[in-house]
């Protein structure tokens, strides 16, 4: 069975982003982990809550098929950060499925592991080309964006799709 790994932040993140790939994937016979940066419950933009499975630094990155960030508003202020650095160079490195939806492939950037690569995200501040270019990768503005093993996705309105990208991605 194939085992995921989600980042959501402990407040603010994007339920829509976490609730209909994480369904995706359960329904496709995989096991959905969820990771924040704090423990028991972590709750979302629309203050509805989910269990947190693991805590960031508790972490052990060979335990997963796939990594993945979900977006939201607290995304930058509680994920970005050295831990969750850790975990997405960890499985870049180790060839394992990484990616990110909405405002969270600026941790990626932040993270060092977009150089060379085609991304999507968010860009409501118009703001993310300079993002990607500082960090010598490629904007690319479609809803969801697949790179050998990075998948990155525009927001909300890309949540299935994504989920659907990483299901068939780790089939």
């Amino acid at each position: 069975m194939k085992k995921i790994l989600f980042i959501i932040a402990g407040e603010g993140y994007q339920p829509i982003e976490y609730g209909i790939p994480k369904k995706i994937l359960l329904d496709a016979g995989m096991s959905v982990v969820t990771a924040s940066n704090v423990e028991g419950k972590a709750t979302a933009s629309d203050n509805s809550t989910t269990q947190v499975d693991i805590v960031l630094a508790d972490v052990i990155v060979a335990e997963y098929d796939g990594i993945f960030i979900v977006g939201g508003p607290g995304a930058m202020t509680f994920l970005d950060y050295g831990e969750t650095y850790r975990i997405v160079r960890e499985a870049k490195d180790a060839g394992i499925y990484y990616g990110a939806i909405c405002i969270s492939p600026r941790i990626l950037a932040h993270a060092g592991v977009l150089k060379g690569k085609k991304v999507t995200g968010w860009d409501g501040d118009e703001k993310l080309a300079g993002i990607f270019d500082s960090v010598n990768a490629v904007y690319i503005r479609e809803p969801v964006v697949i790179d050998a093993k990075l998948l990155t996705a525009q927001g909300p309105m890309a949540a299935e799709a994504f989920g659907m990208a990483i299901r068939e991605a780790l089939v």
